[in-house]
């Protein structure tokens, strides 16, 4: 064990340990989500990113010596390659703005860094962990920043895969494009359209929320460093923000820009909710989909019985032969999950007082933890379930051919009033509405063979 100080008094840190008695205490104050900040890689990177860009900065000013810049930078180095993620120990939900995990970050750069100079760790006379690592910025600046970076990082790889779901969906709207299907509206037989429409109707919608959530990215590559504590850069060296703002944006390989009004930043958090908007809009309607593709493979003998999902897993213990759709309901599941987290980044935006909002780490876990799990959902909805969807589409030609709906192309010609007798009586005998049509002598067989074919009942083009 070694021994560590802060104002509070001392500490006995395992020797192994990267981390230090501010993440000891935050570690024993914040026993709360069981899920260390870890579970986020990308924060990590984000935090070890921000750092060794203050770093750089710092010694590009003078306020730093060379030596342990080129320290603490080889640190960062090694967290961003993918090290020492197991040493970022804090819980996710925890008190201070951030303090904890900014102290985290701060120890065990420190740490490695002593270890790279030749040094024990906690040997904090040589390079610490506030004055030099930490030096020229406050949680307050670090902290959203890295939040931001975060979430940009996790949006590349969850939009990848909203890309390639949207992709599976358009691919089945071309597979499907010659099948006839009965539309619905609230849930009773509307007029004809084409599966594949059906299917190309939710890529359509994807690629909307895909546009959605693409439109808040210039908005959180707005970061606060060098706002220090509130806003006023106070502590850091007036050239400090556009330098580390630079440093940082090679580093991350984003187009950062510092916001024109520092205490607003500092103090608003509003981007995030602005962005959890947009996520909960994209999860709801993946949610609706995905209560469309329940609803189409109901059965398979007293549901609707249009699709057939891939089989996963025995769906029932007691039932033999049952098949679930699970993966539509696991993706439901998350889009209630994303719901309830933009009520929580809601109501943590509108709880900041003065210049600092304290609920950014809840903010933090909620969007990261949506973020992650939409980005899952999209994929095993892809792979698990929408590339083997299949058509069943001798139940679906029946449906359409027994269907009275189809009267509905016919009402231009003979009117609403005998289309609406003629409905009745086709549901009433059993028969069709073209024999019906045709023996009132309202219209000829050939029209009726025209009206009705599968490119006038769903206006797609011929061939298609």
């Amino acid at each position: 064990m070694r021994t560590e100080t802060d104002s509070l008094g001392e500490r006995q840190i395992p020797d192994e340990a990267y981390w230090g008695i501010h993440t000891a205490r935050a570690v024993d104050n914040f026993p709360i989500s069981k899920r260390q900040i870890s579970v986020y890689p990308e924060l990590v990177v984000a935090l070890a990113s921000v750092k060794q860009a203050a770093a750089r900065a710092n010694l590009e000013l003078g306020v730093l010596a060379p030596d342990k810049a080129a320290l603490i930078d080889a640190a960062c180095a090694e967290v961003i390659g993918g090290r020492l993620h197991d040493q970022f120990i804090v819980g996710v939900i925890q008190g201070g703005a951030g303090t904890s995990t900014n102290m985290n970050a701060n120890e065990v750069i420190a740490n490695r860094a002593l270890e790279l100079g030749g040094h024990a760790k906690g040997e904090y006379a040589f390079l610490s962990p506030l004055d030099d690592v930490n030096r020229s910025q406050s949680t307050n600046d670090v902290y959203p920043t890295a939040i931001k970076i975060a979430m940009m990082y996790s949006l590349s790889s969850m939009l990848g895969e909203m890309r390639m779901l949207r992709d599976a969906f358009a691919a089945k709207g071309v597979e499907f494009a010659h099948i006839l299907k009965i539309g619905r509206t609230q849930l009773q037989d509307a007029v004809p359209l084409t599966l594949g429409q059906e299917f190309h109707g939710w890529a359509t919608t994807m690629s909307e929320d895909i546009d959605r959530i693409t439109d808040t990215l210039p908005l959180l590559s707005e970061i606060n460093l060098g706002a220090t504590a509130i806003g006023t850069g106070i502590n850091a060296d007036p050239r400090y923000a556009a330098a580390v703002r630079r440093h940082l944006s090679e580093i991350t390989e984003l187009e950062l820009t510092t916001a024109g009004d520092l205490i607003e930043a500092t103090s608003d958090t509003g981007v995030f909710m602005t962005f959890s908007s947009a996520l909960k809009r994209a999860a709801v309607k993946l949610s609706k989909i995905c209560n469309d593709l329940r609803l189409l493979s109901s059965g398979p003998q007293a549901g609707f019985g249009e699709i057939s999902l891939p089989p996963k897993q025995a769906g029932s213990s007691i039932m033999p032969g049952k098949v679930n759709p699970v993966i539509p309901e696991a993706v439901n599941q998350v889009a209630f999950s994303v719901v309830g987290a933009d009520t929580t980044v809601t109501m943590a935006v509108e709880a900041g007082q003065l210049q600092l909002n304290a609920f950014e780490p809840v903010i933090a876990h909620s969007l990261l933890q949506s973020i992650t799990w939409m980005r899952q959902a999209f994929l095993t909805l892809r792979v698990n379930c929408v590339e083997g969807i299949v058509a069943n589409e001798q139940r679906l030609a029946g449906m359409v051919g027994s269907s009275v709906s189809v009267v509905t192309a016919l009402t231009p010609f003979i009117g609403y009033q005998a289309s609406a007798a003629l409905a009745k009586t086709a549901l009433l005998t059993g028969r069709s509405i073209a024999d019906l049509v045709v023996e009132s002598g309202l219209m000829t067989r050939e029209q009726v063979t025209l009206e009705l074919s599968p490119e006038r009942l769903s206006g797609a083009p011929a061939g298609d």
